[in-house]
């Protein structure tokens, strides 16, 4: 009996606690880097990144039109190359990130007629190479890290400036592109006239303004717009939508048939034929001497710390290294050059033209790929021969607001001290025609200012330049 009642009073058994629900299980790396490719590449808006799209393009063709026809480059890899390299940066970075041909080995292969193919694609890989050091031994970090934002300015203002210039030059005067020179003064009418390209220029200034920031409407926001708008707002809204470069590029390419309409019996289709490139030991050193060492300072400045920083001012949701966009810059150039594409990088004046024509994601520089790689796969070389008629005076209204969109960046410098660097830097840039001088003269001067202001720190009676003014201390009157 008393094991019966203790039996008893025994507790009964309490009911087992309700599972813990399992959490949802992680998404693999896979299914991460799908979703995060995807979310890069979808369009913000599908007239806007089309049109944005276009932006790059007013000093794209003039170079790589130049260079096919003065140096015989294989236009039709280079588009394919590209066209690649577009939609991987695309991905990558999810923003419009431009591809242009390297500036500075493009003007010493049209002004020296020995600089040919082997040269050019020597100097394209020995650039890349010295970019992907530089970039995996942490070495661009710290450039980055050190160079004053108003020396970047001042390389960005000259290269804005100097892009505008050119722009100008391309409307006013005739141009040869394979030669790079002007051929006399524009005609005022005709295909390729004087008033075609001011009609384009009010065009895109009726359409786009100044450029006027726009605000995308981020995950989770709603966007309120009024319930009856006015008839003016209206024809705003309808207006500030059309695809602006877009139309004038088709215009463009429309008046190029009509110059020439035998050009459509010069089409021929398929690619062009692609062959590793030989390089001698000679082409080689030329490309390093005359190719490189004037390029690698323009790479590292314009390409990768000015392209990180101004894309960081455009996108400031977003993480830009200066190690990765080195990185992709080297690897475009140490694999496509070898097969006869023009060297590549990225540069601050087609981020601000893609910007400025409305160039939001990753999808716009995607849609600029696709484009390029199926017309170097379908037309090969002999594009070259519709490019060629293209107005002239067109690309330049094209060139001329990426040129004045980059310049402006340069309105962020809030004191007469950084003003005062970035405008020596930008001077010396200019009229030394390089962004290498301008760069070492700016960084002097900005050194020179900080070793003034170390100097006089703490000393009576002294004028010291300090956040814009001149302070004055004076302590004499005091007891």
């Amino acid at each position: 009996m008393d094991m019966e009642s203790q039996n008893h009073q025994i507790p009964p058994t309490q009911n087992p606690p309700h599972p813990i629900p399992e959490s949802s299980p992680q998404p693999s790396f896979p299914a991460k880097l799908a979703h995060q490719l995807k979310f890069n590449l979808i369009f913000r808006s599908k007239w806007a990144e089309l049109n944005g799209a276009m932006g790059d393009l007013g000093t794209y063709i003039p170079i790589v039109v130049a260079l096919t026809l003065a140096r015989d480059l294989n236009l039709g890899t280079t588009l394919i190359f590209t066209g690649i390299y577009n939609i991987i940066t695309g991905a990558i970075y999810g923003v419009p990130m431009p591809v242009q041909p390297m500036k500075a080995i493009a003007a010493t292969a049209l002004a020296n007629p020995d600089f040919g193919i082997p040269e050019i694609m020597a100097a394209g890989i020995l650039t890349g190479s010295t970019l992907i050091v530089l970039g995996a031994t942490g070495l661009m970090q710290l450039v980055y890290k050190l160079i004053p934002l108003c020396v970047v300015r001042g390389v960005q203002l000259a290269q804005g400036l100097s892009f505008a210039l050119t722009a100008v030059k391309y409307i006013k005067k005739v141009q040869n592109l394979p030669k790079s020179k002007a051929m006399g003064e524009r005609h005022w009418f005709g295909l390729d006239g004087l008033v075609l390209a001011i009609v384009c220029l009010c065009f895109i200034v009726i359409v786009n303004g100044a450029g006027e920031e726009y605000h995308p409407v981020r995950e989770g926001e709603v966007e309120v717009e009024e319930e009856r708008p006015s008839r003016k707002k209206r024809w705003r809204k309808i207006i500030a939508s059309l695809p602006s470069a877009f139309l004038i590029f088709v215009l463009g390419v429309i008046l190029a048939f009509i110059r020439k309409p035998k050009v459509v019996h010069e089409i021929k289709f398929g690619p062009s034929p692609m062959e590793v490139v030989k390089i001698s030991r000679h082409a080689w050193k030329d490309g390093f001497i005359k190719g490189t060492i004037p390029q690698l300072p323009l790479s590292i400045l314009n390409s990768v710390i000015a392209v990180c920083k101004f894309s960081s001012d455009l996108f400031p949701d977003k993480d830009f290294s200066p190690t990765s966009i080195s990185i992709t810059v080297g690897l475009m150039n140490v694999v496509g050059s070898w097969f006869g594409a023009m060297p590549s990088c990225h540069g601050a004046g087609g981020l601000a033209g893609q910007y400025k024509f409305g160039g939001r994601s990753g999808g716009c520089v995607a849609l600029l790929g696709s484009a390029k790689l199926v017309l170097g796969l379908a037309l090969g070389t002999s594009l070259v021969t519709i490019l060629n008629q293209f107005p002239v005076g067109v690309l330049g209204v094209l060139l001329l607001f990426a040129g004045i969109e980059l310049a402006m960046c340069a309105r962020d410098m809030h004191t007469k001290e950084e003003s005062f660097v970035m405008l020596i830097c930008t001077a010396v840039s200019l009229v030394g025609s390089s962004a290498a001088l301008g760069f070492v003269v700016g960084m002097g001067v900005y050194v020179l200012l900080w070793l003034r202001k170390l100097g006089c720190k703490d000393k009576p009676n002294w004028m010291i330049w300090k956040h814009g003014r001149t302070i004055v201390e004076n302590y004499d009157h005091n007891p």
